[in-house]
């Protein structure tokens, strides 16, 4: 029996995970990579979120990014580290991270107590993160904690993000969802992005996408129509995903206690408030575009 109230560990997840991802819609992060010569923007995700692993293969990427078309991953992996190597993409990725923080927070959230404060609060979460069966949380969890309370918050949340990811692949695994089933379940929720996004960032035709809602149908899991909505059973199929991702994910949000959680979801949502404002996530990966 957890200790949290209802769903305080996604709430959570959901206040906080935004200050990390907002680093790849963040035109610091392409500058800082371009000095590197990463150019293309599939090679530069590729490069940001798998660096933590080493000079990793195509099918390592493939495996733990999931929804990903795998010639689109071949494409760009291995050959990516021949441009630039892990160690100078990581060291690319943090200053990208300063960057774009202090570009949207400015510079009196960046030093204020509340920061600091955040930081706090998330590495405590981190501290009951467990890396059985979670390949991204675990390669990030090597890496270093930065020094300056704003990367150490961000260097938290892409802890938290990973150990929620890998959990949530898990669940999308037992509930029979392949890579582009998940992401079509997903924009049918009403909560994913952009279709034309979708399939230009993660490789993937019209064509395969339109398979993959046929196979949808047939397990009465989508409904008929042009626009992607779920049938009870569906929506009910990821219910049951976000739950089990709730229920692998619940352990760092435990560790901090309600109090901690309730504490770091105020300090999250108004930090991605101040982000969102500043024009942080671009309409097309909001569903908006």
């Amino acid at each position: 029996m957890s200790s949290l109230p209802v769903r305080a560990e996604r709430r959570c997840h959901n206040a906080v995970n935004p200050l990390h991802s907002c680093l790849f819609f963040s035109p610091d992060l392409g500058a800082e990579l371009g000095k590197l010569g990463i150019e293309d923007p599939s090679a530069a995700y590729f490069a940001t979120r798998a660096a933590a692993f080493g000079a990793v293969g195509a099918g390592t990427v493939t495996a733990t990014f999931y929804n990903f078309n795998p010639a689109l991953v071949a494409e760009h992996v291995p050959a990516v580290w021949s441009v630039a190597s892990p160690e100078q993409v990581l060291g690319a990725r943090l200053r990208a991270a300063d960057a774009t923080l202090r570009r949207l927070l400015g510079e009196g959230i960046i030093a204020s107590d509340e920061m600091a404060e955040a930081a706090r609060l998330a590495l405590r979460a981190t501290e009951a993160c467990t890396p059985h069966a979670r390949p991204l949380y675990a390669a990030h969890a090597e890496l270093p904690v930065p020094d300056e309370p704003h990367l150490a918050f961000w260097h938290a949340a892409t802890l938290l993000r990973e150990h929620r990811g890998d959990a949530h692949l898990a669940a999308l695994l037992a509930a029979g969802l392949d890579p582009v089933e998940s992401l079509v379940s997903h924009t049918a929720t009403g909560k994913g992005m952009a279709i034309r996004w979708l399939l230009s960032s993660r490789g993937w035709r019209r064509t395969d996408w339109e398979a993959a809602s046929a196979r949808l149908r047939e397990r009465g899991l989508l409904a008929a129509g042009e626009e992607p909505a779920l049938t009870d059973a569906g929506t009910a199929l990821r219910a049951e995903v976000e739950e089990a991702t709730d229920r692998m994910d619940r352990a760092p949000y435990e560790h901090l206690g309600a109090d901690g959680v309730e504490r770091l979801t105020e300090l999250g949502r108004g930090f991605l408030f101040t982000a969102a404002a500043a024009g942080a996530f671009p309409a097309e990966a909001t569903g908006q575009g």
